[in-house]
């Protein structure tokens, strides 16, 4: 099927020139709105991954999100990224270990990796906080961003760094780094939806930055459904639904 979005080949010839905008979306609505807003990523969790969400998401390029944890082995990881592939995605994100990464890519799939703050792995870094401020922690997140690339991957998201870092390892790798809270200096800059929406609950990372409030705007609907299912049981128990417009007349 021929499309307008980019390719992996064009990512790369972007490095250097201009800085990529990227986003993790979860919903359809979500999906299209960011490709009418001309947003060149999205990062698409397998579980959501649909021929809808392929549609919605236009001509973004769209990372599909293999869930660490829910795949183990590396034939987990090629079906379900060919699985992804026949949906449309155009790369795939790999937490797994380098060897996966390295067999997804000897089949010639995008592979991104993940390096500094990785969700799933905090306990080895100290739980959710900025990797990389100091001089050994910043070599050991240089060591695995030169894994990855030997490894065959083509990105990497490089989350939560000092943004001194984050430029440094941008200019001396050959990765596209895909930044979420990692300075002005990487090759994409990455955020969630949810917190450009003003939707996230909890604690608020750093580097977010909320452009609306969605959250209002629900809490509004909500309190709206709300009155409206009052007004139907007040009506019903009044006698005062159905009406006669509401029912099927008969002949007397």
């Amino acid at each position: 099927m021929r499309h307008n979005r980019m390719t992996v080949a064009d990512l790369r010839a972007a490095k250097g020139k201009r800085v990529l905008t990227m986003l993790y979306v979860e919903t359809l609505e979500e999906a299209a709105a960011a490709s009418a807003a001309g947003v060149d990523v999205l990062s698409i969790i397998a579980p959501v991954w649909t021929p809808a969400m392929r549609e919605a998401a236009g001509d973004c390029f769209v990372q599909v999100g293999l869930l660490y944890g829910e795949l183990a082995t590396e034939e987990d990881y090629l079906r379900a990224a060919f699985a992804a592939r026949k949906v449309g995605g155009d790369a795939y994100y790999c937490a797994a270990q380098v060897p996966t990464v390295a067999r997804l890519a000897a089949e010639g799939l995008p592979v991104v990796g993940h390096v500094g703050l990785i969700p799933s792995k905090t306990t080895w870094t100290g739980g959710f906080r900025a990797v990389g401020k100091d001089v050994e922690s910043a070599v050991r997140v240089w060591e695995d961003m030169v894994a990855l690339e030997r490894a065959g991957a083509f990105a990497v998201e490089l989350e939560v760094v000092p943004a001194r870092l984050g430029a440094e390892l941008s200019r001396r790798s050959g990765l596209l780094t895909f930044g979420m809270g990692a300075g002005a200096g990487t090759d994409a800059q990455y955020l969630f939806a949810e917190d450009v929406l003003g939707c996230t609950r909890g604690h608020k990372p750093r580097h977010a930055k909320t452009y609306r409030n969605f959250a209002a705007e629900y809490e509004r609907l909500q309190q709206e459904r709300i009155a409206a299912f009052r007004e139907f049981v007040a009506d019903v128990k009044a006698g005062d639904y159905p009406a006669p417009q509401h029912e099927v007349p008969m002949d007397e």
